[in-house]
């Protein structure tokens, strides 16, 4: 049993429920590699990780010269998806976390994120994560400005009807976490250590207040 420490707490979805970064990063990856971006997989993940890729438009052209259209974003967002449902898995000891966190919580819970609405519900059901959210979802898309800027977060606590300087964000990207400050709330930064993932270092430079690297560690931060 946890007794609540904030008014809320509000998720990031990729890299902090479900294992996702590296599915998504490779496919990109492979695209921007087709239209002559010779980029590798560890740089993708270095530009991109935590952004909306619309978001890097100008950055995409200055490299390969094409124009990130709707088309192409839809195409990049098909493929992505397809990858997604064959193999994204929740972060490890995640469920564990979420069942003493959703107690003490309830409906004080929301996600977050930079990605389009559809791909966080997708992902979420597929991992059995979605009950703990139902509708209290949302996308940068969707917000004036997407990440770093703290817009999703500010959504999300006026959807749930708490003051965001009273909520925990839960995070793993510096972009997120910049996110998380700029709306006001206490982050934590979650990072597993991987190659892949940013470092607690530049984790705590962007504002987190704590980093943790499992999710067993996560319900005794959100407790007095």
């Amino acid at each position: 049993m946890i007794h609540p420490k904030f008014a809320a707490v509000l998720f990031d979805c990729d890299g902090v429920l479900v294992d996702s970064e590296l599915i998504t990063n490779q496919v990109l990856c492979d695209m921007l590699n087709q239209i002559g971006w010779k980029i590798s997989l560890e740089e993708t993940m270095e530009i991109f990780l935590g952004k909306a890729v619309k978001d890097e438009a100008v950055l995409i052209k200055q490299k390969t010269g094409h124009d990130i259209n709707e088309d192409w974003l839809k195409s990049f967002a098909l493929e992505r998806n397809m990858a997604l449902k064959n193999k994204v898995q929740a972060i490890p000891h995640i469920h564990m976390a979420m069942q003493p966190i959703a107690l003490a919580y309830g409906k004080k819970i929301a996600c977050g994120s930079g990605a389009d609405k559809q791909k966080v519900q997708m992902q979420l059901e597929k991992v059995g994560l979605i009950a703990y959210f139902e509708d209290r979802i949302f996308s940068g898309h969707d917000t004036p400005r997407s990440k770093p800027f703290p817009d999703v977060y500010m959504a999300a606590a006026q959807h749930i009807e708490v003051n965001p300087k009273h909520c925990a964000v839960i995070e793993d990207s510096v972009t997120g976490v910049m996110a998380g400050v700029a709306a006001g709330a206490t982050v934590f930064a979650y990072t597993s250590g991987l190659s892949h993932t940013q470092s607690k270092q530049d984790l705590l430079d962007a504002g987190a207040s704590v980093c943790f690297s499992s999710m067993l560690d996560l319900p005794p931060l959100l407790s007095f």
